[in-house]
């Protein structure tokens, strides 16, 4: 991907809390993360529910609405202030005109794919326990970058849940 981002010429900032992607637009961008983090979300009976986190050196999308460009029901929003590159699809789509760059982006797609199948498992089938040291092994950086309410709330547990489990 180092091929991609000295491509990039768009840079953006966005604050704290303010919002990348709104629940019910259309984003057809990838970005890649240069400081900060962010979370995206969907939200059902005005309950937030976090279904990945982004932090420095991660690229974030809205999937589902970057490859049909229609309406997604997530929402993307900073945790903290963010720095971001920014791919249109169409500079995507340039980068993807060579093999070796098609192999490397199925290679991204097919990763991110099963990182959501895990996730999916993960929710499904193990403890709260399990979850929280599963996340710690994939990603320990995570700790480090986003408050514990907002891992909490990706791992399905209560902040107090979290906080007893990383106390043992």
């Amino acid at each position: 991907m180092k091929t991609l981002l000295e491509h990039c010429h768009q840079t953006l900032t966005i604050e704290r809390n303010q919002f990348l992607k709104t629940p019910g637009s259309i984003d057809t961008n990838l970005y890649y993360i240069q400081s900060g983090s962010l979370k995206v979300f969907s939200t059902h009976d005005t309950e937030e529910q976090i279904i990945r986190l982004g932090y420095k050196e991660n690229f974030i999308v809205c999937l589902d609405s970057f490859l049909t460009q229609n309406p997604s029901q997530l929402g993307i929003q900073a945790i903290k202030k963010t720095t971001l590159k920014v791919f249109p699809k169409t500079q995507i789509e340039d980068f993807l005109k060579t093999q070796a760059n098609r192999i490397l982006w199925i290679s991204i797609l097919e990763n991110l794919a099963l990182q959501q199948m895990e996730r999916e498992i993960d929710l499904l089938t193990n403890s709260p326990h399990q979850r929280y040291l599963r996340v710690l092994h994939r990603s320990p950086q995570l700790f480090q970058e986003i408050p514990n309410k907002h891992i909490a709330n990706y791992l399905r547990m209560t902040p107090e849940t979290l906080s007893r489990l990383k106390k043992s």
